[in-house]
């Protein structure tokens, strides 16, 4: 096939910037979660206490990896290696659209098509390119590894884990792009397959069968059925069973086959699933470019909302059971505390889970801007703009509508925490209340944290528009990397500084600590009014 060398060359120096920020800071997550684990769990007294807690407790098992044992290779990855892997599946599919649907969108494919190249050469050279970036990424993870001072098979086994899990997500982004039209969708569908299958792992993990010292646990047929569970179920530094790793190839192969033949049984720039059409006329809702930009994010806001309104039920409903495991278990508060800062365990729960909630508002924030990137390059802001609607009201539209999927996603969270408190009585008499005092300072916290994500986008977005999709997200999964495991890892406090979910106010006891807010409602305006004030002269830039 023609022009395949060609294209991949062109790819790979295209993305390298964006490549190397996803490899090496995933290396260096695996690196510093040693760091961090050899200072806070230096004994293996400390180890077999939280890994005894955790196995004891189901929910703990929702956000960490499959339990191995207590010594210390096995017992990083259980802490560390889950998310290795959420990394590298986000890098995978990103990547896919990003070089499939996103060049149909801006019709590159249509001008590559023209030249004698062959029509498989695009989405061939985009499975060459993912393909050996996580080969890539997979030899950082395990030179990681190795760096801390961990065996060099458990280390070479990890970072196969982490990349085969990418390379799974490379044949899901794939297989979107050929079933949806827009990027936007495509991605939109990567992400909810991604978080759906990170969830069933750890409740088939939570489902699974502890062993009689709670150091081990079985998966249940449940954690099987996602790739998270086979990157687990590798056990390295354990049992270095490398047989699921074949199951997560056979799985890829299948979904890269399939978007291969999906590619060839349709026409370039259509898809399988068709757009719905719209209405022969416009409403009068649609008069202002508000009014548009809310059309065109509300479907993306309102499933970021709905996972807001289950993360914030699992907040509090939770939060008396984390409460009754660590008051027995000084490990498990000793680790609250880590992440969350001081306050009894409740509030380090709400935190916790109000941290991660700060994250998908980030997402959705995020995500709205991106969409006036993507109705930039499309050639359709163009349109709009030549009407008497001015580049700045129409990027001040977008910001809008970012800051009110931020308090759909929070809102959504705090109706999801009262309705996870029920009728049970936390902290004993009045404890429904103070919890949910809690949720309403550090959801108010929370909010501001996702704006400042909000406005870097959109300055991103303003100065260098066609980084804006790559950057936006990058700063994001920062975000949550250091303001959720650099306080459990060790990392210094300047670095995790850097995170606005991890400086958001929170509730120490019976005292409101603002923390950082400053600092994010100071970078929140000046984001704000600079991104909007550089938008005045900023000539429109088409194409991707």
């Amino acid at each position: 096939m023609n022009g395949i060398g060609a294209l991949l060359a062109q790819r790979i120096r295209r993305d390298r910037p964006q490549v190397a920020m996803w490899t090496i800071g995933t290396a260096l997550l695996a690196f510093f979660a040693y760091v961090g684990v050899a200072e806070s769990y230096g004994t293996t007294q400390d180890r077999t206490s939280l890994l005894a807690a955790a196995v004891a407790n189901p929910v703990i098992l929702l956000f960490r990896g499959l339990p191995s044992g207590a010594d210390e290779g096995a017992f990083i990855t259980f802490l560390i290696l889950p998310w290795l892997c959420l990394l590298a599946a986000f890098m995978s599919s990103f990547l896919a659209v990003r070089h499939t649907r996103g060049d149909e969108e801006a019709r590159r494919a249509e001008m590559l098509a023209a030249t004698p190249a062959s029509r498989f050469a695009p989405v061939v050279a985009t499975i060459i390119h993912g393909t050996l970036s996580n080969v890539l990424l997979a030899v950082f993870v395990a030179v990681g590894f190795i760096a801390a001072g961990l065996g060099p098979t458990g280390s070479i086994l990890a970072g196969a884990a982490t990349g085969s899990v990418g390379f799974v997500f490379l044949g899901v982004g794939l297989g979107a792009s050929q079933l949806f039209r827009t990027s936007r969708a495509a991605n939109a569908v990567s992400v909810w397959t991604l978080l759906a299958l990170f969830l069933a792992a750890g409740i088939g993990n939570a489902l699974g069968t502890p062993s009689d010292d709670l150091q081990r646990i079985d998966s249940s047929a449940l954690t099987w059925l996602s790739p998270f569970g086979w990157a687990e179920n590798t056990r390295p530094f354990a049992e270095n069973n490398a047989l699921p790793l074949a199951l997560a190839a056979a799985v890829a192969l299948t979904l890269i086959a399939g978007a291969v033949l999906a590619q060839s049984a349709r026409d370039l720039g259509e898809s399988f699933i068709a757009e719905r059409a719209g209405r022969v006329e416009a409403s009068g809702a649609l008069s202002t470019p508000i009014a548009l930009a809310w059309r065109l994010s509300r479907g993306a806001v309102v499933g970021w909302a709905v996972g807001g309104l289950v993360v914030g039920a699992l907040s509090t409903s939770l939060a008396s059971i984390v409460a009754e495991v660590g008051s027995t278990n000084p490990t498990v508060e000793a680790m609250l505390e880590q992440i969350a800062g001081a306050g009894n365990i409740e509030q380090g729960t709400v935190t916790i889970f109000f941290t991660m909630l700060g994250v998908l508002a980030a997402c959705a924030a995020v995500q709205t801007v991106c969409r006036a990137r993507q109705e930039e390059s499309q050639g359709t802001a163009e349109m709009l703009l030549a009407t008497p609607v001015h580049r700045v009201r129409w990027l001040a539209g977008y910001l809008l509508i970012g800051f009110v999927a931020i308090v759909a996603v929070v809102g959504a969270g705090a109706i999801g925490a009262a309705l996870g408190i029920g009728g049970q009585a936390v902290n004993g008499e009045g404890g429904d209340f103070a919890l949910m005092r809690d949720v309403a300072v550090v959801g108010g916290g929370q909010i501001a944290a996702a704006s400042v994500f909000l406005v870097v986008t959109a300055l991103i977005f303003v100065a260098l528009p066609r980084a804006t999709i790559a950057l936006g997200w990058t700063l994001v999964l920062l975000g949550m990397v250091l303001g959720l495991f650099g306080p459990l890892f060790g990392f210094p406090a300047w670095l995790t500084d850097l995170s606005p979910v991890g400086i958001a106010p929170l509730i120490e006891g019976d005292t409101v600590d603002a923390r950082g807010l400053w600092w994010l409602l100071g970078a929140t305006t000046v984001g704000a009014v600079g991104s909007l004030g550089l938008m005045r002269r900023r000539e429109l830039a088409t194409g991707g």
